[in-house]
């Protein structure tokens, strides 16, 4: 990929989105934020994108070489409308395309699961994130940050079972890297930070970083999914309840080096990440 081409950045507004943008500026690439409200971006050219809004998808396309893919926030089949995009976007001229799924999709399965198997067969080049739970999920905008401030309680059906909690700046990092390199990676990396976390770990490190207890209530799958369905979907509710269900089965025990491969620096710790968010 030429180092000037124009990197489309789409959920630019988001949490990894917004900090694509910002790695790819710092690096002095071309970059387009792709947001429905077309807000500007750490200063990126601004595009108006609505994955359900086709109209709004060649002016965003025209002229980028690559695109980060961030799906439809609650889409139970984000393929749907994720899927005749990617081929707008080789005809447009995109060479490049990253996507952001998670460690439990894989190429194939469910959610990003399509989009993911897809990559290959419509550009040349092409990467796949697969990072596990966000740190920002307990201290950003998320139900388990909420509950930690208004109840000082993280409510999980996932026991025991730990996590490989990775900062959304690491993923960041990795997406850059992926987007603007010279060579393409055309693989799928899982992220993760340095240890493997349960929430037990975590609201004990949150209540020794904040002076404030914090405590871990683990229900189970159904009521998990009942607390969820009173703010979202059913299907997206009981989606959610299921990966925590599969958590606490030891899925997500497991820590990668891939930021540090990608990137040549390790991950942030959540102790670390904590300290810094203290006052939020």
């Amino acid at each position: 990929m030429p180092e000037n081409g124009t990197v489309l950045v789409t959920g630019a507004t988001g949490t990894t989105g917004s900090r694509v943008v910002a790695a790819l500026a710092r690096a002095g690439r071309p970059v387009r934020a792709a947001s429905r409200a077309a807000r500007p971006v750490g200063g990126a050219e601004p595009v108006a994108f609505d994955w359900y809004d086709p109209a709004t998808h060649d002016a965003a396309l025209d002229g980028t070489e690559a695109v980060y893919l961030v799906p439809p926030v609650g889409a139970s089949d984000p393929g749907e409308v994720m899927l005749p995009f990617l081929d707008r976007a080789r005809r447009a001229g995109v060479r490049r395309a990253v996507l952001l799924s998670s460690s439990l999709v894989e190429s194939g399965g469910p959610a990003t699961g399509p989009v993911h198997e897809a990559l290959p067969g419509v550009f040349g080049e092409w990467a796949v994130l697969r990072p596990s739970w966000f740190m920002q999920n307990l201290t950003g905008q998320h139900p388990h940050a909420e509950g930690i401030r208004d109840e000082g309680a993280i409510v999980t059906a996932t026991g025991n079972g730990r996590i490989g909690f990775i900062d959304a700046d690491d993923i960041a990092a990795v997406a850059a890297r992926a987007l603007a390199d010279p060579e393409p990676p055309n693989t799928d990396w899982i992220l993760t930070g340095p240890e493997a976390l349960s929430y037990d770990d975590i609201a004990r490190t949150v209540s020794e970083v904040t002076g404030r207890e914090v405590r871990h209530r683990p229900v189970s799958g159904r009521e998990l999914r009942e607390r969820y369905a009173r703010e979202m979907p059913d299907a997206w509710a009981a989606f959610l309840a299921d990966l925590d269900q599969r958590i606490a089965e030891g899925v997500e025990d497991r820590v990668t080096d891939a930021v540090a491969r990608v990137t040549g620096r390790p991950p942030r710790s959540f102790a670390e990440h904590a300290r810094t968010y203290a006052t939020l």
